[in-house]
């Protein structure tokens, strides 16, 4: 029989490589975006304003999948903790600024992937449309309820919110979504010449 604690520490050393490796490979800078696990009743997420460079296991937040945030978790908790509520199954929630698919994001158009992997793993991926001034009160909200439809969505001119059952796979979708955005960016650019 497995130790509880064991099994959390590991996952919540898994949450934390797994950010640092979006910052590694360009798709966060230092301070952006953020992560999150769920472990029971229980959603931990990375802090307000952390860097992925420098973030421990220790430093990540405990919410509460009843919508209580704890102290100093990130800005977009209650948005983590809104996917959560809507989609039992999901045990991760990762948010990213993969440039490409940011860039894509800006027409306003949901995004359909030109590349196989991208139309294997999601044929559109949605564009959510929320006023800057009203991110904090809407997106829990709206970013939530599509999540409940689809792996992966984005936030006009703001980011990636991907959902999986395991932390590698919410990151896979990341990943993916941003691969396929740059590989229809270039596509774009070959068109051209």
């Amino acid at each position: 029989m497995s130790d509880p604690i064991v099994e959390l520490n590991e996952l919540k050393q898994q949450l934390v490589q797994h950010y640092r490796w979006l910052r590694q490979y360009g798709c966060n800078d230092s301070h952006s975006g953020n992560a999150s696990l769920r472990w029971h009743d229980q959603i931990w997420i990375t802090p307000t304003g952390c860097c992925a460079d420098t973030l421990m296991p220790d430093d990540l937040v405990c919410c509460h999948i009843d919508g209580d945030c704890g102290t100093g978790a990130s800005l977009d908790a209650r948005l983590h903790i809104a996917v959560y509520q809507k989609n039992e199954s999901a045990q991760c929630v990762i948010h990213s600024h993969g440039p490409h698919a940011v860039a894509f994001s800006l027409t306003g158009k949901d995004f359909t992937p030109i590349d196989f992997e991208g139309q294997y793993y999601f044929p559109v991926v949605p564009v959510i449309h929320i006023n800057y001034t009203d991110y904090v009160t809407e997106s829990p909200k709206k970013v939530a309820l599509a999540l409940a439809e689809h792996p992966i969505v984005m936030v006009k001119g703001h980011g990636l919110y991907a959902c999986a059952e395991t932390i590698n796979l919410a990151y896979k979708w990341s990943c993916s979504l941003e691969l396929s955005a740059k590989t229809a960016w270039l596509a774009a650019q070959i068109a051209s010449e």
